[in-house]
């Protein structure tokens, strides 16, 4: 649905985005990742044909954006980051108002049960009659979402689309992207990386103008998830328990934790990432095997995953992806 090659993008000297390249099909939601300045913006103003490219192509539904402007923006829906409106309009005004310039829903009576259809999907009905100066942040973003996806557009971008909101309108946002996902092409960026890794299938990671990532967030995680620690509950002598466990080949480091059950204790277990014959480090089954040996009565066992947040710091800083032994951590 969307097909981008070798965009790069210079003012002057510098270069804002240098040779991206990716493809998001139909019915994907992506989520575009970066710090500041990595290059998002630039990348979703040239997507959706606002600037334009100093090198390489985007296509959208297989029409160029810019030799075939008008037929790939009708395909678009976009809410940027600082929607723009016009304060005096009425909400359904507004709404009529991007129908005229999207050149869709002419007739008077299809594109009022169209206004109707939006207005109920972005939940506000209740504001269609109210000038847009006199709405809150929360339902100015959502009249900005009604005219994202006026006209029920095949591709939508939304930038920061959660700016500004609170807890329960987040969560609101939230099911109208989800919603829209299930007809549209998305692609979301958003400095909440929690909000991407609820709703987005793929996720695209920026830094200094390019992609360093590309992938599923279970797919980041997994070639990341070298080191994570083993979080274990087991019964039996806690001195005993540290020395076999540290006796097991791949074994790095173990570390007590609070404990939460009685006449058991809880350990990480922080597994060595050079044991390249098991995938990832795991030894679970030699741990398994090694404290039943030893009478150790193992209660429960999970796994510490990466956050989005230990992922993205990883790859954007260069660094290792750390695991912080929590004090308080529970087995649940």
């Amino acid at each position: 649905m969307i097909q981008v090659r070798n965009l790069t993008k210079r003012y002057g000297d510098k270069a804002a985005i240098s040779d991206i390249c990716f493809n998001v099909d139909k019915g994907q939601v992506v989520g575009l990742l970066g710090k500041n300045g990595a290059g998002k913006s630039t990348t979703m103003n040239i997507l959706t044909g606002y600037i334009s490219a100093t090198e390489g192509a985007v296509a959208i539904g297989g029409y160029d954006i810019i030799s075939e402007s008008a037929k790939a923006k009708r395909l678009i829906g976009y809410m940027p980051e600082q929607p723009a409106f016009y304060p005096e309009m009425r909400t359904e005004e507004h709404l009529g108002f991007i129908c005229d310039l999207k050149g869709i829903f002419k007739n008077k009576k299809n594109r009022a049960e169209h206004i109707l259809d939006i207005c109920e999907r972005a939940f506000i009905s209740d504001v269609r009659g109210r000038m847009i100066k006199n709405l809150s942040k929360g339902y100015k973003q959502r009249v900005a979402f009604a005219a994202a996806i006026a006209g029920q557009p095949e591709v939508i971008i939304l930038d920061e689309p959660t700016a500004g909101l609170d807890p329960s309108q987040t969560i609101e946002m939230r099911k109208l992207i989800v919603e829209c996902a299930k007809t549209s092409t998305v692609i979301v960026s958003s400095h909440i990386l929690t909000e991407i890794q609820a709703i987005c299938n793929r996720i695209i990671v920026m830094n200094e103008g390019r992609i360093i990532a590309d992938d599923s967030t279970e797919n980041l995680r997994r070639s990341h998830d070298f080191t994570n620690p083993l979080k274990l509950r087991i019964k039996g002598s806690p001195e005993t328990v540290v020395n076999v466990l540290s006796s097991i080949n791949g074994v790095s480091r173990v570390e007590r934790l609070p404990d939460v059950e009685q006449g058991a204790a809880d350990y990480a277990v922080i597994t060595d990432s050079e044991k390249k014959d098991k995938p990832y480090g795991d030894i679970r089954e030699e741990i398994f095997n090694e404290l039943a040996a030893n009478n150790l009565p193992l209660l429960a066992a999970s796994r510490a995953g990466l956050s989005l947040e230990d992922i993205f710091i990883s790859l954007t800083e260069g660094t290792p992806a750390q695991y912080a032994i929590d004090e308080e951590a529970t087995l649940r």
